[in-house]
């Protein structure tokens, strides 16, 4: 079975699809072993204790400086004994001693066909929101392996949405979710669970 750690920052859509994916049979050999939040007031924390999962908040505010943040983060990883971590939306860099330490078991969701879209800065509704403003006529999400650069790793899969006529950002985000990152990050899963996909992405 595979143990993942599902990491998050928000209401924890991407982390309800994955706990109703393994409820239903869509990710299989797959143990949810935790969930870790950068904030302890988000829905997400809420989602995994009513699944029965357990559930931890490591927030940067409670530490003296980010080195002390990043210890106790890694920490807390290691505490679940995780064979993937699965980043989903979540807003905080990843310590480079975490992506040594699990490279090749670290993947994540975002909301753009990277390269467009990605990198430093692009994050939540500022992704459709650039994309809105660019005036791009596809979009998307993108499953990939996490590395030291930001959104740089091997990409998994990939799916494009259409932009529609009068789309706002939040319009904009729902439907890439909905007809997106609930369908990859599931199956990106499912496929590492049942070595369809390596872990050391080889």
């Amino acid at each position: 079975m595979l143990r993942v750690v599902v990491m998050v920052s928000g209401g924890g859509t991407n982390l309800q699809a994955i706990i109703d994916g393994v409820a239903s049979g869509t990710i299989t050999n797959t143990v949810l072993a935790g969930v870790i939040s950068n904030n302890k007031m988000v829905k997400s924390l809420e989602r995994a204790k009513q699944a029965g999962i357990p559930a931890v908040s490591v927030s940067p505010g409670e530490y003296r400086d980010r080195e002390s943040f990043n210890s106790a983060l890694l920490e807390a990883v290691d505490a679940f004994s995780p064979d993937l971590v699965v980043l989903a939306g979540f807003l905080v860099k990843i310590p480079d001693q975490m992506v040594h330490k699990y490279a090749g078991r670290i993947i994540n969701i975002h909301p753009s066909l990277i390269p467009s879209f990605c990198g430093v800065g692009f994050y939540g509704l500022k992704v459709h929101e650039s994309a809105l403003k660019r005036g791009v006529k596809i979009t998307g999400a993108t499953v990939h392996f996490v590395t030291e650069g930001m959104d740089e790793g091997p990409i998994i899969s990939q799916k494009p949405v259409p932009v529609e006529e009068g789309d706002t950002p939040e319009a904009l985000q729902k439907r890439v979710m909905e007809q997106a990152e609930w369908i990859l990050l599931p199956k990106a899963i499912d496929d590492i669970a049942n070595g369809r996909i390596s872990l050391r992405g080889k």
